[in-house]
């Protein structure tokens, strides 16, 4: 159980590496720790009991300096007149706080919050992708969204996501959410990864593909030694932000 607090997510492998049991046993103890309500079991593995996203302004108000950070050094990327696709989500929107005084810049997001920072401004173009609203977040997800995405290329895109592990594995709350992602980093000259410390070796349900064709991630503290190998082997260009 301390071991899927910490990762949320665990496979019978993994926890065979992690404890001197056999696999049996392991399988056995998550079936019977599942009857008791304390995780769900998937085919493989289990899935802690909150394994959910938290709320947009619960995730707004963790660890927002190293979020606005990021979005600093992120938006050093961006010259005037770039085209640049935005996810939703705090990290995002703290890139477009940081790219307020840029000029003629063509902006795809899903997020209305991204949007508005850029709408009327600077002689900026926005286009928001279409879909489902979903409630709170403010964001569109869906298969209209993503069709709506697949109409554009841009220079940039810049996704964040859920947890980074050092499988190496990005992973998502939802199949939707995972899909666009993905999606997103296909459509993109230069794809971006934007994810702060607290997402590190997590994992979450749904895998982000693409992940290979990541060029710069953007972070706000050094990873362990282990994830860092990982990321290095990919041939990703690291860039850490300083609060």
């Amino acid at each position: 159980m301390k071991i899927l607090d910490e990762l949320g997510a665990v496979s019978v492998n993994e926890l065979y590496h992690r404890l001197p049991v056999s696999r049996e046993t392991i399988r056995r103890d998550l079936a019977q720790l599942a009857a008791l309500q304390k995780l769900r079991k998937t085919h493989g593995g289990a899935l802690a009991m909150n394994q959910s996203e938290p709320a947009f302004a619960e995730r707004l108000g963790t660890n927002i300096r190293g979020k606005q950070a990021i979005g600093r050094m992120a938006a050093r990327l961006v010259p005037d007149g770039a085209s640049l696709m935005i996810n939703s989500g705090t990290t995002a929107l703290c890139l477009a706080d940081a790219l307020g005084s840029r000029e003629r810049l063509v902006v795809y997001t899903n997020d209305i919050h991204v949007a508005g920072r850029f709408a009327g401004n600077n002689g900026n173009r926005v286009v928001l992708l279409g879909g489902e609203l979903q409630g709170a977040e403010g964001a569109t997800l869906g298969r209209d969204t993503m069709d709506c995405l697949s109409n554009y290329f841009a220079d940039f895109c810049f996704v964040g996501a859920s947890a980074l592990n050092a499988e190496p594995l990005l992973s998502d709350f939802s199949r939707d959410q995972a899909a666009f992602h993905a999606a997103m980093i296909g459509h993109a000259r230069i794809p971006v990864l934007l994810i702060d410390h607290t997402k590190f070796d997590k994992r979450a349900p749904v895998r982000v593909a693409n992940l290979d064709k990541i060029r710069h991630l953007v972070t706000d503290r050094r990873m362990g030694k282990t994830l860092s190998r990982s990321i290095e082997m990919l041939k990703i260009d690291v860039q850490i932000a300083r609060n």
